[in-house]
């Protein structure tokens, strides 16, 4: 098998090498074979990608809206064009099915393109207040660009397309275990026409690389997908030089099945869409709440769901799902399923171990628990894997009180037939996003949540404007 060499950076408009070479496998995670050999960047790197972007950002700000209109409906001919790429990318490197690449994680390039497009014609980027005074909307300057593994290019284009439309320059560090997306889309944009310096990348572990960015007194912002912990590291990285910092974090997200909703319908869905992406998901609902009145006929369905749940091979079309991302993260995941066994929790699904057939990749059995309680580690914690755990509640305030207490606040879903409840509940749930019966959030929609989920928003109009400064001129 040959092993891709990626070793470069994309800095300044070329692919450099790095000022000192560390090499870093990237691994399929179905096979654990190394498939691509990158480099891990230094303080250094970042220097050289900064002043990039500096010496960038003196024209760049000037352009024209209609010129930054252009240039995305540039990138998104050749992303159209190199589409398959990415998903065939994807699938490799972080073990996301076929289908679920091509048709979930690849298409998030176009979508979240066409939301910043219409996000565009929303800002007003120079109004004149009752009292004369003008006020402007500018590039905040320079922005240090953090994204994670588990929807590789999603994170990517969230941030760098809006960016880009703010009229700003950047430095992107993705995940080191899914860096060839990226580095894919780095060809996109150069292929698009974005100037030299506006976009660059550089490879690294977060206590180094993104460490020296957040810290880096030539960026101006930091914007960042991942975990909470490492969110509070980029904070606090980036306080001496009091830059704006937006997050976006992990969640614990609550579905809350009432006894009226549609229960075949609701149940199935809220299994699937925990499970979608081997349950790597910072807003996958993974706690379901149900009503006691409707409680066991609820975890008969679950469970039968759940035991329908074929794991497969990522490279095969399918609904199957696939491993987790690496060693460390199916560690973690059996961790958390053994302490759910050991603090009472009810198995109805899964369990410790590899899916019957698999003796090597990552992979994790589609795990259900009943009978949770709200204090367990499995209801609090995060665990980015195929675990739902199922919590009955009496009736509509105990039901928002398990919601709400979690240290995060990123989504939430409410599944009823009675939509006045529906409302009800909505307004008084702690959460960023919350979806009704199946419903989901449209590419100009703003996604983030409350809490430890983060601050700040993505998406269309909302993700614009986290790129923008503020100027108000008054005149005599």
């Amino acid at each position: 098998m040959t092993i891709l060499e990626k070793r470069k950076f994309f800095i300044d408009g070329e692919w450099v090498d790095p000022v000192e070479p560390r090499d870093f496998p990237v691994i399929n995670p179905a096979t654990e074979e190394q498939i691509a050999v990158i480099s891990l960047g230094s303080p250094a790197d970042v220097d050289r990608a900064v002043a990039a972007a500096r010496k960038a950002f003196e024209s760049f700000s000037r352009t024209s809206l209609q010129e930054r209109i252009d240039l995305l409906h540039s990138i998104r001919e050749v992303y159209k064009r190199r589409y398959d790429e990415f998903a065939e990318i994807i699938t490799a490197e972080m073990g996301a099915p076929k289908t679920l690449s091509h048709n979930a994680q690849a298409v998030v390039g176009i979508g979240h393109l066409d939301g910043v497009l219409e996000g565009l014609k929303e800002i007003e980027w120079r109004e004149t207040l009752g009292n004369g005074d003008v006020v402007v909307r500018e590039p905040i300057g320079v922005c240090g660009l953090i994204t994670p593994w588990n929807w590789p290019v999603n994170q990517v284009v969230l941030k760098v397309l809006p960016a880009i439309a703010a009229g700003c320059t950047m430095v992107l560090k993705p995940s080191e275990l899914t860096p060839l997306d990226a580095m894919l889309y780095a060809e996109v944009l150069k292929e698009a026409g974005v100037p030299d310096g506006v976009f660059n990348l550089v490879n690294g572990e977060g206590p180094v690389v993104g460490s020296a960015m957040s810290s880096h007194p030539g960026i101006d912002m930091m914007s960042f997908t991942g975990s909470t912990r490492g969110g509070i590291a980029v904070t606090r990285d980036a306080a001496a030089t009091v830059k704006r910092v937006t997050l976006e974090l992990g969640g614990k997200s609550p579905n809350l099945v009432f006894e009226d909703a549609e229960l075949e319908k609701a149940v199935k869905q809220g299994v699937r869409h925990c499970f979608q992406n081997t349950g790597q998901s910072c807003n996958a609902p993974t706690r379901m709440l149900v009503q006691r009145s409707v409680y066991d006929r609820v975890l008969d369905i679950a469970s039968e769901v759940g035991k329908a749940q074929k794991v497969g091979d990522p490279a095969e079309e399918g609904r199957h799902i696939g491993p987790l991302v690496s060693q460390q993260q199916w560690d973690k995941v059996q961790d958390l399923i053994q302490s759910g066994i050991e603090e009472g929790a009810r198995l109805l699904v899964g369990g410790l171990g590899r899916p019957e057939g698999f003796n090597k990749g990552y992979y994790v059995r589609p795990t259900i628990f009943a009978d949770v309680r709200n204090d367990m580690r499995i209801a609090q914690e995060e665990i980015f894997g195929p675990v739902l755990s199922i919590i009955p509640f009496d009736d509509e305030e105990e039901a928002i009180a398990i919601a709400n207490d979690t240290p995060y606040g990123l989504a939430a879903y409410i599944q009823t037939t009675d939509m006045d409840r529906a409302d009800r509940v909505a307004a008084r749930l702690r959460a960023g996003m919350v979806r009704i019966n199946g419903s989901d959030i449209g590419w100009v929609s703003p996604f983030g949540g409350y809490k430890m989920s983060g601050n700040g928003r993505e998406g269309g109009r909302f993700g614009i404007e986290e790129f923008l400064e503020i100027k108000v001129i008054s005149k005599p």
